[in-house]
């Protein structure tokens, strides 16, 4: 599917209607970045931004799914995701994934390297009390993993002490955008030259 720069920051097409509500209603939580600062900050200038919508059938719902572990909900059929680039050369790839906490949303921005690594996740929004919101030193453990067993708490990643629910809905969003990566394969041509076939939505 061709991409086209991205020219405006808006809500539409980030995915599930959660998202909508967690970024649409800033009272009900903290908002730390928007869509677009957050973007910016995975590929900053002169790297353009390409806003791209992948459709899921029910064979690539159950690979995902297969893939991201059987206690990672996936049920979204549209993924929107975002394609840094500097001219031609992609840089990575950012998705927005909402989630839930204990009883209120998360959002947060995962980028995924061109080696399908996460490269850098940010917290856009976080609805629960501030003591539990997840600090950049422990985000900085989930980068440059891959999608492997090792990614899961009481693995390679420690939990956060006080805050369990908050670790392990972050790594629980990170394998299910991982899992939706491998099977959306969005770099096209720069993944089949790794031996991935070209299966850009």
């Amino acid at each position: 599917m061709p991409g086209r720069p991205l020219r405006f920051w808006g809500l539409g097409g980030l995915g599930p209607v959660l998202l909508w509500a967690c970024l649409a209603r800033p009272l009900l939580g903290q908002v730390f970045l928007t869509q677009e600062e957050a973007l910016r900050l995975a590929f900053p200038e002169p790297a353009t931004i390409e806003r791209r919508t992948a459709y899921l059938g029910e064979a690539d719902l159950k690979a995902a799914r297969r893939l991201a572990g059987s206690d990672v909900e996936i049920h979204q059929r549209v993924v929107t995701y975002y394609v840094g680039r500097l001219g031609d050369r992609p840089l990575g790839v950012a998705y927005f994934d909402a989630h839930r906490v204990r009883t209120l949303p998360e959002v947060v921005m995962i980028v995924v390297s061109r080696e399908g690594h996460i490269d850098r996740i940010e917290i856009l929004k976080f609805s629960e009390p501030p003591e539990y919101r997840a600090p950049h030193s422990w985000l900085g453990q989930l980068e440059g993993k891959a999608l492997t067993e090792d990614l899961a708490l009481k693995k390679r990643i420690v939990n956060m002490t006080g805050a369990t629910l908050t670790s392990r809905a972050i790594t629980r969003g990170a394998r299910r955008v991982l899992a939706l990566h491998q099977v959306i394969r969005p770099l096209g041509l720069w993944g089949a030259e790794r031996g991935e076939p070209d299966g850009a939505s």
